[in-house]
């Protein structure tokens, strides 16, 4: 991310003001489902992130860590975004960007001691060399204790000019992506012979995003085909970043449906192209629309809290200050189009309009604090769903035996009213309410219960539970694996249960859970099972006594097509420029009976899939099932192709499943 220069003026004191909910017609009751049993990933020590950067000048001071301590903030990343690329850690120098006073490492890290973060550090790959990175190690682990452990590779690299658009400084000879990733092994080589037990990131793309997708001349794949096998292997995460465009709050608070299918993406690319499963991490994201009101907090709550249910192990927010832009009115407040979670006090170039104290903090600030206390560092986010799309709900189980469930009212103009419902969890009739609406200046609480509870317009509401009673139960189950899976069955397994306890199998159904079966072996076999579909499943322990435990993490995996069909389909895209592509669709007719013109049938995975045109046969979609007709005969043996040129807007996802004339095919 290229980011504005702000000069920053001395602090001055906040003043918080009572909450306040406006008055707006309520609508009728939404219902909100919660399933404990349906548990999703882990939030890490990690989770809940900013980024700091070198030209800020109070990057280090104790007011801007004392205000990151306070909203929950535990990591930090530096030295800030593409200015990483120019930065060299030793002189604390940029050459060509500007350096502000008491920014270099060692203020960074007081800083961020201060507040109890975790740094995350990104090495010059840009104008730097592997030594220097490795010499930076030292430095911070070695010679000063730091502890570092999270080490990226460069920021944005394929933003060097190798795919048409150059923000990202690469003195390198090679740009391309097997360039970087040549030269990100012999990064990682050097930093771990210092730290053998720091993790090294690299950086790829965000399925959806550009220029996720595009091969360039002379690659032998995409960034990510070609980053992942050349250094998936000698890495430890992928890092991606997410700037989800859109010119108003609905067009933006929608993206964030997007999420599990470009992480599930990202996942797939690493054990195919690493032959591994990378973690994942989001060290940059920020919106497009409202960044300092009310739709930026909506978005970031609901955006940190789906990331982290999908297994991302940190979300970075862009970031701590960044300056003023073009100013207008937002949901009745001021906005700023200020990246930045607290004020710069910076002015536009004519002097009409400044902003706010230094360090008062904008929304999207208040909404990191309300994940924070939301999903702590150890809970466990659980399947939570509403009737309603404009209420987002999500849900973490803590080790305490708490559940907390945290609620975001899109809507800008209606009060919503929820009633709450619980699987596999039995709450106290008592809770804590947190709400942040629309204009304050601070998280308000207050009493509530678990049974219902009453969003204001545009707002986000935490809902603290305890337990009815005991909670107390077996150890929380291994993550099963996926061992033989078939079009129709799939077997799981894991280690065997303790003594008197056995496992059940639980499927998430997305409004909750269904049980496939329980055993007190080590795997367990579901049939039946409907082709081409992607299932989610967790295991639960129960005891002798009839006591439950948390759920497992999830598992998920695809079945595939069947392997004998009277019919074959081969996808195959051939161009892609990062917001559509051309593909062929080969059809096989691999049975005894001539087909005397055909019908294929195949349904987009997602609603921002489409046809644009297509040709060698007659093309249609509906809704998000499309429909492939030609009237010409494909004999016993035969093969025929239709091409098409398609679009999408997010993650591009194959579709898995084909039928030819009413048959299922074998996809190859």
């Amino acid at each position: 991310m290229r980011s504005r220069l702000v000069a920053l003026p001395a602090l001055v004191a906040l003043v918080a003001v009572p909450l306040t909910i406006p008055a707006a017609q309520a609508d009728p009751a939404v219902t909100v489902t919660v399933n404990a049993r349906a548990g999703l990933e882990t939030v890490d020590p990690a989770a809940i992130g900013v980024n700091h950067a070198i030209w800020d000048a109070q990057l280090g001071t104790d007011a801007v860590a004392d205000l990151m301590k306070d909203a929950g903030v535990r990591a930090m990343r530096y030295p800030g975004g593409s200015y990483s690329d120019i930065y060299h850690w030793r002189d604390h120098t940029a050459p060509g960007g500007y350096v502000a006073p008491n920014t270099d490492f060692d203020h960074f890290m007081a800083g961020a001691r201060r507040a109890g973060a975790q740094a995350v550090v990104t090495a010059n790959y840009g104008t730097g060399t592997p030594e220097e990175a490795a010499e930076w190690v030292r430095y911070a682990n070695v010679e000063k204790g730091y502890g570092v452990k999270y080490w990226e590779i460069g920021n944005e690299l394929y933003g060097n000019g190798h795919y048409g658009s150059a923000w990202e400084a690469d003195d390198h000879p090679d740009k391309s992506p097997a360039g970087y990733a040549n030269l990100v092994r012999d990064y990682a080589i050097a930093m771990k012979a210092v730290d053998p037990t720091i993790k090294i990131g690299a950086v790829l793309t965000t399925p959806g995003e550009w220029p996720d997708g595009i091969t360039a001349s002379g690659d032998a794949g995409t960034w990510n085909q070609v980053v992942l096998s050349v250094a998936g292997p000698v890495v430890d995460y992928g890092i991606v970043h997410w700037y989800p465009g859109g010119d108003t709050a609905a067009q933006v608070l929608t993206k964030t449906d997007r999420v599990a299918d470009a992480i599930r993406l990202v996942r797939e690319q690493s054990r195919r192209h690493a032959g591994k499963d990378l973690a994942i991490a989001m060290t940059e994201v920020n919106t497009s629309f409202g960044r300092n009101t009310q739709p930026g907090a909506l978005f970031a709550a609901d955006a940190y809290a789906t990331l982290l249910a999908n297994g991302v192990f940190t979300v970075d927010w862009w970031n701590v200050h960044n300056g003023i832009g073009r100013v207008s009115t937002v949901a009745g407040h001021t906005d700023y189009d200020d990246y930045g979670l607290l004020s710069s006090a910076s002015c536009t170039a004519d002097g009409t309009t400044c902003q706010p104290a230094l360090n008062t903090p904008f929304a999207p600030y208040h909404a990191i604090s309300m994940v924070s206390r939301f999903a702590r560092p150890g809970d466990q986010l659980v399947a939570a769903s509403a009737t309603d799309p404009l209420v987002r709900a999500h849900a973490a189980r803590r080790a305490d035996g708490g559940l907390a469930v945290m609620l975001v009212n899109q809507d800008p103009d209606a009060v919503k009213t929820v009633s709450l419902r619980y699987a596999g969890y039995a709450p106290a009739d008592a809770a804590q309410v947190l709400t942040f609406a629309n204009g304050d200046t601070g998280i308000a609480t207050a009493a509530g219960t678990a049974s219902t509870a009453t969003l204001p317009p545009y707002s986000i509401t935490t809902l603290v539970l305890r337990p009815s009673g005991s909670t107390a139960g077996p150890a929380a189950p291994p993550r099963p694996s996926a061992g033989s899976v078939t079009d129709t069955t799939a077997t799981l397994t894991w280690a065997a249960p303790p003594a008197g306890v056995k496992y059940e199998v639980h499927r998430h159904t997305g409004v909750g859970a269904e049980q496939w079966g329980e055993t007190t072996g080590t795997s367990f076999t579901a049939a039946n099972l409907t082709p081409g579909t992607r299932y989610t499943v967790n295991l639960v322990a129960r005891d002798n006594a009839g006591r439950v435990s948390w759920s497992s993490p999830p598992l998920t995996f695809t079945t595939g097509t069947p392997t004998t069909s009277t019919c074959a389909v081969t996808f195959r895209e051939t161009t892609n420029w990062g917001s559509g592509y051309v593909a062929d669709i080969e059809i096989a007719n691999t049975g005894t009976e001539t087909q005397d013109g055909w019908t294929l049938t195949y349904t987009w995975p997602t609603t921002w899939q489409q046809v644009s045109s297509g040709w060698n046969a007659t093309w249609t979609q509906t809704g998000t099932e499309v429909r492939v007709s030609n009237t010409t005969r494909l004999a016993p043996g035969a093969t025929t192709t239709a091409g098409f040129v398609g679009a999408y807007q997010g993650p591009n996802v194959r579709p898995t499943t084909y039928t030819l004339n009413g048959t299922l095919c074998t996809t190859r």
